[in-house]
């Protein structure tokens, strides 16, 4: 399978960033009590965080507001997806367990400021284009309803979208039946590339100490913008 980072991204944000981990074997179960805590303690902590920072002042959520921008889309309209978990948080309305991947998934995104998808490969048909949305881009997102991605990027395959930073499709939803999947990482374009590489390293073996199985990492820049897996 091919991953590639279209032009069309490219042109607006040359120092765009996206990271790329591929799971292989892995087991999705319900949290340990440990993740289940750390998630806890973590939120607990950044609502005292966010009593004296607004959400929009931390760094990783105010660069991606400014790709929104960069891109034509309303950051007040379509908030991206750490944001709209951040802002939860600062109200008290903490995130409840879920399951191992989509746990994990969401104690990345807040502790790196970035929004994170996560998708199952055996639902996923074809290469993967990432790419801008246009008029007609869209689907049943996972919050329920039918989301429309004009001017926010995206990823497709020969199916059509199935994710984006903005929110992700019912279609590609990780389950614990799933034991193939990949991850993508929407990077802050000011991190240089050592650190995003250091970054999916990171989350990676942490994400298969909880789950088990295998990783690959990989990182699409605007020298490096198509990835085989």
């Amino acid at each position: 399978m091919n991953i590639s980072l279209n032009d069309s991204l490219l042109t607006t944000n040359e120092q765009l960033k996206i990271g790329i981990i591929h799971y292989t074997k892995i087991i999705v179960s319900e949290s340990p009590q440990m993740i289940k805590g750390r998630t806890q303690l973590y939120q607990e902590n950044l609502y005292l965080e966010l009593q004296e920072t607004p959400v929009t002042d931390r760094p990783g959520i105010a660069e991606w507001r400014k790709i929104w921008k960069s891109m034509g889309a309303d950051p007040n309209r379509y908030r991206h997806s750490a944001e709209s978990l951040m802002r939860r948080i600062a109200k008290q309305n903490y995130l409840t367990p879920f399951h191992s991947a989509v746990d994990l998934n969401n104690f990345f995104s807040l502790q790196y400021e970035i929004p994170i998808g996560i998708y199952d490969m055996t639902k996923i048909y074809g290469d993967i284009d990432i790419a801008l949305g246009g008029e007609d881009t869209g689907y049943e997102g996972l919050n329920g309803r039918f989301n429309s991605l004009k001017n926010i990027l995206y990823s497709k395959d020969a199916q059509g979208a199935f994710g984006s930073p903005f929110v992700d499709s019912i279609r590609t939803a990780v389950t614990e039946e799933t034991t193939e999947a990949i991850q993508i990482f929407y990077l802050r374009p000011s991190l240089q590339e050592s650190e995003c590489k250091e970054l999916l390293e990171s989350a990676g073996k942490m994400f298969t100490q909880i789950n088990g199985g295998d990783y690959t990492t990989g990182l699409l820049t605007k020298n490096s913008p198509v990835l085989t897996i």
